[in-house]
């Protein structure tokens, strides 16, 4: 029985900064941001999104009433969760209107969170071949205005449906994983923003990357010829290129080509939306088969997955005879382009705005976000969601 990834769904809060205008506005030069790092974009979530509506509206894209009545576990990974108690996966649950017997739980590791519920999902359906699973990977990257991190920054959220007999990616069961107690990155309790150890967290992603990917092959016997794109966690796009190079002249020359054209075509949606933490992983995926050219059925595609702290593991899948009439390329391209760019004042000024930690109430003003899903206010110290 084959299990894997049937539908894919994605959002994307409706602001943004241009990274040219942000890089002169830092008196630093654009091509540090444009070239160094490889953004173009970076998503901004204004009050009345946080990783629940999110995750709300990425789901909603892709659930059918089938798929409601089907769902019996959804499993939320993210690392900016907006209660130390109540899981996101249970508002997502109402708010998606999926059926009462299901469990739901949130996930955290980092950026792996996702990549974690994916390989939970796979086992249940594999004792409940009837069930289907959905997998949410939703975040706000958020390190502080003129910080070093303030342009890997992002926001986001990425919907996948679980299910025996996929329509668009069968996942192999092999994976390579590895776990090191390390201080690369985190985010104490006490803060809304992360803390990064810059250059100690690019290293470590290559080692993961070259470690797991070695493990990988050993397991399997497969190598870079029998792949036929490789997707990588973006921190930033130019994160991934810098782990490809450390293995990419184990392929041939004609295969070094055409892996780096498809890693290209992979970061589109990056680039344009930035750090999203659980989903990019995804969200590099979802590029590839909405943006790049066509591939043939079976191709497989490696997946690396890494979340500070830190986790890895390298795993991948074949894609499936029609993927393409399952993608929703043009809702998403259209939703990319009909975002409003922020000025730099205004988009200062969102990222000071929070809500009350005094235990008073706020009404947000729900009518300036066009998402189906908002966060409306809080009342007696409960997040009030609204579906529209």
């Amino acid at each position: 029985m084959e299990i894997g990834i049937d539908k894919i769904g994605f959002y994307t809060p409706h602001f943004y900064v241009d990274m040219e205008k942000l890089a002169h506005a830092r008196d630093t030069d654009p091509g540090k941001y444009l070239v160094g790092i490889g953004q173009e974009k970076m998503a901004v979530a204004p009050t009345t999104q946080d990783s629940v509506t999110m995750a709300a509206n990425a789901a909603l894209e892709i659930l059918d009433d089938e798929d409601k009545q089907a769902v019996d576990m959804v499993l939320f990974g993210t690392e900016t969760g907006v209660d130390h108690s109540k899981s996101g996966a249970v508002w997502v649950h109402h708010l998606a209107g999926i059926q009462p017997r299901a469990r739901a739980v949130e996930l955290k590791q980092a950026c792996y969170g996702a990549t974690a519920a994916i390989q939970l999902a796979m086992g249940h359906i594999a004792l409940n071949p009837e069930s289907k699973v959905l997998v949410l990977g939703s975040d706000i990257a958020k390190y502080g205005l003129r910080s070093g991190g303030e342009p890997t920054q992002g926001a986001g959220a990425v919907a996948l449906l679980i299910s025996a007999n996929p329509r668009i990616l069968a996942l192999d069961k092999e994976q390579a994983l590895l776990t090191e107690d390390i201080m690369d990155f985190w985010r104490p309790i006490h803060s809304d923003k992360a803390f990064v150890d810059g250059k100690f967290s690019n290293e470590s992603y290559i080692k993961f990357f070259t470690t797991v990917w070695n493990e990988y092959k050993e397991k399997t016997g497969r190598t870079l010829d029998d792949m036929a794109a490789i997707c990588f966690h973006l921190p930033y796009t130019k994160m991934g290129r810098k782990a490809f190079r450390a293995i990419i002249d184990e392929a041939s020359e004609e295969v070094q080509e055409s892996l780096k054209q498809r890693y290209e075509e992979s970061i589109a949606y990056n680039k344009v939306v930035g750090n999203i933490y659980t989903g990019s992983l995804y969200l590099s995926l979802l590029s590839l088969l909405e943006q790049g050219e066509e591939l043939t059925e079976g191709a497989r595609i490696g997946l690396f997955s890494y979340g500070s702290g830190a986790v890895g593991e390298f795993f991948s899948g074949t894609l499936k005879a029609g993927y393409q009439q399952y993608m929703l390329g043009e809702k998403h391209q259209e939703m990319l382009d009909n975002r409003k760019e922020l000025s730099i004042e205004e988009y200062e000024d969102i990222f000071e705005q929070s809500l009350p930690t005094d235990g008073s109430a706020i009404e947000l003003e729900v009518e300036k976000d066009p998402a189906p899903v908002v966060l409306a206010g809080v009342r007696d110290e409960i997040r009030e969601y609204i579906n529209k």
